[in-house]
């Protein structure tokens, strides 16, 4: 008599189907969107899920300028950088920055919930963030996701 093994599924890295999903900023909570945005590039919401093989998916964001944050973190949130020289670290507000490039607050939240490992820098080559509500990406042709 043969047994019944119950193994566990391993996915392949050449299995992988990668899809693409449109997601719209406008009135999200940055931090809420951006945790929906990782866990759909790392693939979670696959019931595939395999941790070591990168089977996510891409994800297009729009209106990023449109992008909330609650209590007074428009105030006091600051994103740093060090430009290399001495005394070069750069302070920009939140409010500052959402003017000039809303695109990178969407980029380094999703970057920080990403695992620090060398899936993640192949999960963010998959994350388009525009400003607008247009965007370039129909070859790709995306399923629009409501949130």
């Amino acid at each position: 008599m043969a047994r019944e093994t119950n193994q566990t599924f391993i996915k392949k890295k050449e299995e992988v189907k990668h899809q693409w999903f449109i997601l719209d900023a406008t009135g999200q909570t940055l931090g809420r969107f951006a945790a929906e945005i990782s866990k759909v590039l790392r693939g979670k919401h696959r019931p595939d899920f395999t941790p070591h093989v990168d089977c996510g998916d891409g994800v297009i964001v729009l209106n990023a300028d449109k992008i909330v944050v609650t209590g007074s973190k428009r105030q006091q949130k600051i994103y740093r950088y060090y430009t290399g020289s001495m005394s070069g670290l750069r302070e920009i507000p939140f409010h500052t920055m959402q003017a000039r490039k809303p695109a990178y607050i969407i980029e380094s939240a999703v970057k920080g919930m990403l695992p620090k490992n060398r899936l993640s820098r192949g999960l963010m080559k998959r994350l388009r963030v525009f400003a607008g509500s247009e965007h370039d990406m129909d070859a790709q042709q995306p399923i629009t996701v409501t949130m």
